[in-house]
């Protein structure tokens, strides 16, 4: 009859053994993704984005996105501005209506 509870312990200190592993493999991957993470971003020097951009008078802005050079900026009056990184202005596009 004691063979069947040293036989239990043996499992369970196999079991103890198995969650620890589990559990060092799970934070050893955990770290490592946050850190392919981490070191595949880009850094934070890319445009850079001026103070202040002349809009025409009474435009105002609606949507704005950046390239790696230019900055466009959508107005509630049916245009699109791009300028460049420094705020001057690159080009001026009207949208249509269809």
């Amino acid at each position: 009859m004691d063979e069947a509870p040293e036989e239990e312990v043996r499992s369970l200190r196999f079991l103890r053994l198995l969650v620890t592993v589990l559990t060092t493999v799970m934070i050893v991957g955990f770290v490592i993704l946050i850190g392919y993470l981490v070191t595949q971003f880009p850094g934070t020097g890319g445009v850079t984005v001026p103070e202040e951009l002349a809009l025409p008078e009474g435009a105002s802005a609606v949507a704005y996105t950046q390239g790696s050079d230019w900055i466009a900026v959508v107005t509630d009056q049916d245009e699109i501005l791009i300028f460049n990184t420094d705020g001057s202005l690159r080009q001026r596009v009207r949208v249509e209506a269809r």
